[in-house]
């Protein structure tokens, strides 16, 4: 498993350079008047179980509303907004977010920092028990992903992030060829809440 996480990260960066958003940033803006209640006016959000949009790799969002317009992503609220969505206007979305600066304003509490302390051994180094390679083998050192499968997990609030870990623990969500249920299903949740507090914190 860990040879096979490594050899399609490996192949994600080599060609990286093609997956880049062909959408329009400046429609994209006028389009994210909707998205706005949830996830900010500049695509940083005030609900800490909200996703910061902002700074997002490009090709990611697109491909997530697209997710959520199908149904591979289950979430109510999310499937009403896409359900009228053009592919362009899902492109233009895209490039607009991935444009944005990301939330560089991240601070942890006393208690978030000593659970990040022990989550970057996790995020670094893998979980060899388990077999997990290290998260930063796929979202890069300082947590700002690789276009368009690995998105950046810094700059993101730590609810959101753990969130979305047990979601994926839990098999309510999946990830890219089902690599983040495996990784998470190995996670405790004291590790899952390790690991958000670390991703958090990273910019």
């Amino acid at each position: 498993m860990l040879k096979n996480l490594l050899i399609v990260a490996g192949a994600v960066v080599l060609f990286s350079s093609n997956l880049n958003a062909a959408g329009d940033a400046e429609a994209g803006k006028t389009k994210s008047a909707v998205c706005a209640a949830c996830h900010g006016n500049d695509g940083i959000s005030a609900l800490p179980m909200n996703p910061n949009l902002a700074g997002q790799v490009p090709g990611y969002i697109a491909a997530q509303l697209a997710a959520f317009q199908s149904g591979e992503r289950n979430n109510a609220i999310m499937q009403g907004q896409v359900n009228g969505l053009s592919s362009e206007d899902m492109a233009d979305l895209d490039a607009y977010y991935s444009s944005l600066k990301p939330n560089i304003e991240v601070k942890l509490t006393e208690e978030e920092a000593k659970l990040a302390e022990a989550g970057e051994a996790i995020y670094r180094g893998g979980y060899a028990e388990r077999g997990i390679a290290a998260c930063m083998s796929c979202h890069g050192p300082s947590g700002h992903g690789i276009p368009k499968n690995y998105p950046r997990v810094s700059a993101q609030h730590r609810e959101y992030l753990e969130q979305s870990l047990l979601a994926y623990k839990k098999g309510e969500r999946n990830g890219y060829n089902e690599i983040m249920h495996s990784i998470a299903f190995g996670l405790s949740e004291q590790q899952i809440k390790e690991l958000a507090a670390y991703m958090a914190g990273l910019n």
